[in-house]
């Protein structure tokens, strides 16, 4: 059983602030030379990624419990009034 429901959303965002931290780690340790403004889109763009997912995962969650409940209403034998 679940503790928590999913959030992808938020899942993304954490992956995204992960890659941003190996980023900054390998160019502190002198692995990787990148120039700092490459991590400013690569937040935002991120940022986009789990708003829109997050956005897309609400949607398909409102759109199944409707489903859902359509479909017991319009059961035989149901005393719900669509």
């Amino acid at each position: 059983m679940l503790r928590h429901e999913f959030r992808p959303g938020r899942a993304v965002a954490g992956l995204v602030m992960l890659t941003l931290a190996a980023g900054y780690a390998a160019d502190a340790a002198g692995a990787w030379h990148v120039p700092w403004t490459f991590f400013a889109p690569v937040f935002l763009g991120g940022l986009w990624l789990a708003a829109t997912v997050t956005w897309v995962s609400y949607r398909v969650r409102r759109r199944r419990g409707a489903r859902t409940a359509s479909a017991e209403a319009s059961a035989p034998g149901s005393t719900r009034v669509p």
